[in-house]
């Protein structure tokens, strides 16, 4: 196991493998802040979660364009009103604003995906409100959205590499990274992503490897022997037997 990567940012500052769990790692729960409540009663720390828009400008915690998958009601986020959205039920349980999160658990260490350019406006204001800039990291598909974030939040702003950021690493021509953190899958699909080159490439430019998103316990057990420095996972309880296993787990 490599040694751990130090950081300057306080939200990476674990003492140990992070356990992320991934959209609260709830069946029938997702993003829900029941779910939160769930896992936060089992020891983590961490949760990473999804943020989008609502019509009138309200940062939500949903994964997906529309509500269909999740919830019982259906349309695009983007084009219902905060008081539409509101409405739908998750497993019983109302969307959660992302205000709402950060208010409820002023403990807690959130990783926001942002799903949408729209929602960058909407997360920035949310962070300051909560005073939450050294409890947030922030990541996204798109490199642009990033950067628009840290742009308004600042340097001491956590973030991940965005998808350019990580194929610079991987094929070795990435120099000075803003970010604290790359956050990749094991593969992509056919493609190999995560290996122990790249943790000990992102190592050597300080950056922290989190592996996202692992279930199986065997698999999680290769990763941390590989040195990653996190695991986002949709099974939080076995990630915590894991690391607890392992003599890693901190509550």
């Amino acid at each position: 196991m490599l040694t751990p990567v130090p950081t300057r940012y306080p939200f990476l500052d674990a003492g140990g493998p992070i356990a992320f769990a991934h959209r609260g790692a709830t069946p029938g729960l997702e993003n829900t802040l029941a779910a939160v409540r769930r896992v936060v009663g089992l020891g983590y720390r961490y949760v990473e979660t999804d943020v989008r828009v609502t019509r009138d400008g309200v940062a939500v915690l949903l994964h997906d364009a529309t509500l269909d998958r999740v919830s019982d009601r259906g349309g695009a986020v983007a084009d219902l009103p905060w008081a539409e959205v509101a409405r739908a039920r998750i497993g019983g349980e109302p969307v959660a604003r992302l205000e709402d999160l950060l208010g409820s658990f002023p403990e807690l260490r959130v990783n926001l995906d942002v799903k949408t350019p729209a929602a960058v406006g909407p997360l920035v204001a949310a962070v300051r409100r909560a005073g939450a800039l050294d409890r947030v990291c922030v990541g996204s598909f798109s490199d642009a959205s990033v950067a628009a974030v840290r742009a308004r939040l600042g340097e001491r702003l956590c973030t991940s590499l965005g998808p350019r950021g990580v194929l610079a690493l991987r094929v070795g021509s990435l120099r000075r990274p803003v970010a604290g953190c790359a956050q990749v899958p094991v593969r992509f699909g056919p493609v190999p992503v995560l290996d122990r080159r790249f943790v000990v490439a992102a190592h050597r430019r300080g950056l922290a490897v989190h592996a996202w998103t692992v279930n199986a316990p065997a698999e999680m057990h290769r990763l941390l022997d590989l040195g990653v420095d996190g695991i986002m996972t949709d099974d939080a309880v076995a990630l915590r037997g894991v690391l607890t296993g392992r003599q890693v787990w901190s509550r």
